[in-house]
């Protein structure tokens, strides 16, 4: 029996496909393993989003040759799909495979032998149109089911499309079904992922299906407590979602939606699909009927051409939105992007300000939120996460509760009552008010 181990960098997409992928494994008879068990295969499924995906990929390649030097090594992921050849040249791997490719790992590198030497299987991304269906699971508490992938946006900043292609989804009875499947795991909790989620229902280029007809058959779904919404674009994010998520008793009160600039001269120079009014006015909805709910804001600092003056126009509108906590990028150069012809170029000194600026407000924004909600009760799930005698979960609206460990709380959902934040920022708890909430 051959041995298998898997290493996941990147999104949550890129988790629900690796274990989708570790799964075929071990149906064909392979043993799945930690990365320092010695295993025969490792499988690196790599991100492009920043820039120094080629140094972690070479990374943990090299740490994976320190482990088993006579490893079969293959590369996987968005990274693979942009520069196959590239890492082909990586010493020590043995295979890259492309957007499409990827799931048919057993079928195209059968028996995983270096006789062939090294081998790319990358096709064109534009002929890249089916949708693999993925999901994650006894891995943690929760589950990421992916309904979306691929992106017809074209941002100035970003590789995604040229990874991933095309816009296109999972049919809703068929992520409906997979739903229904994880339920009988016992898995909690759902997170729905994507590329842009908000941008489901595409198959085949035809608009067959809309993100809310998704949402409405899933919140019907028995046995998953909560639904989780990854990321959503705010020009997606409609009042018709907000409004049913309000009134859901699985879709949780979270969003994260990514901004990237506060200033509408950069987010045109992104090509974003929205003015910072929008975004505005999707904070202002949520917050109107949901007042504890959760936003999570994405930003990107030292994009070409922002100045100080517009840095501090992003500052001050994110310091005056009511959000919870931001995700902060520096801008870095990506091959193939409209940016890199955007001129006057941000000196690296005053992006890495900007980021700690942002990243400064980003824990004032958490802790005030948190505040709010000291003396509240809520319901939190445990996670199986052990940490100095203590373990962690988090509750509908994603505040990280911090415990002692009990064993009998992993995969539970308490109703907890909230008593003051420690020094790491973590919810600290008053009480334990029930054994277990069921809906």
């Amino acid at each position: 029996m051959k041995k298998v181990a898997f290493y996941t960098l990147g999104c949550k997409l890129n988790f629900s496909e690796t274990s989708t992928i570790s799964r075929l494994f071990e149906d064909k008879g392979y043993k799945k393993v930690e990365f320092t068990d010695t295993p025969d295969i490792y499988i690196i499924n790599t991100c492009s989003v920043t820039d120094n995906a080629d140094k972690k990929c070479k990374k943990i390649v090299r740490e994976a040759k320190k482990i088993a030097q006579h490893s079969y090594i293959v590369i996987i992921g968005c990274y693979a799909q942009l520069k196959p050849t590239e890492i082909l040249n990586i010493e020590g791997v043995d295979a890259v495979l492309g957007a499409s490719e990827k799931f048919r790992l057993l079928e195209l590198l059968d028996g995983f032998t270096k006789e062939k030497g090294k081998q790319i299987f990358a096709s064109d991304i534009k002929d890249v149109n089916e949708f693999e269906s993925s999901y994650s699971i006894n891995d943690r508490t929760r589950t990421f089911l992916k309904v979306q992938d691929g992106c017809d946006y074209t941002c100035s900043f970003c590789t995604i499309p040229l990874a991933r292609g095309k816009s296109r989804s999972e049919y809703i009875d068929k992520v409906v079904a997979q739903a229904k499947a994880i339920a009988e795991t016992g898995v909690r909790e759902i997170v729905l992922t994507g590329v842009n989620i908000g941008d489901f229902g595409l198959h085949n280029g035809e608009r067959e299906e809309k993100f809310i007809d998704l949402i409405k058959e899933l919140d019907k779904v028995e046995g998953i407590e909560r639904i989780r919404i990854s990321s959503i674009e705010p020009n997606l994010l409609t009042d018709e979602i907000i409004e049913f998520v309000a009134q859901s008793s699985r879709f949780v009160p979270h969003f994260h939606i990514p901004l990237q600039s506060g200033n509408d001269k950069i987010l045109a120079l992104m090509r974003r699909r929205y003015k910072r009014d929008v975004y505005q006015s999707r904070i202002t909805k949520i917050k109107s009927l949901i007042p504890h709910a959760c936003i999570g804001v994405d930003v990107i600092t030292g994009f070409p051409d922002e100045t100080e003056e517009d840095f501090k126009i992003t500052y001050e509108f994110v310091n005056n939105l009511d959000v919870s906590y931001l995700h902060v990028f520096t801008y870095s150069e990506r091959a193939n992007t409209t940016a890199l012809t955007i001129k006057n170029k941000v000196a690296t000194a005053d992006k890495n300000d900007r980021t700690r600026m942002l990243r400064i407000l980003s824990e004032k924004k958490r802790r005030a939120f948190y505040e709010n909600q000291i003396e509240q009760n809520e319901v939190v799930l445990f996670e199986s996460d052990v940490e100095n005698g203590n373990m962690f979960g988090y509750s509908r609206n994603y505040v990280k509760v911090k415990i002692k460990f009990d064993p009998l709380m992993i995969g539970e959902t308490k109703m907890i009552k909230f008593k003051e934040i420690d020094e790491e920022g973590n919810m600290l708890v008053e009480e334990v008010i029930t054994e277990e909430v069921h809906h």
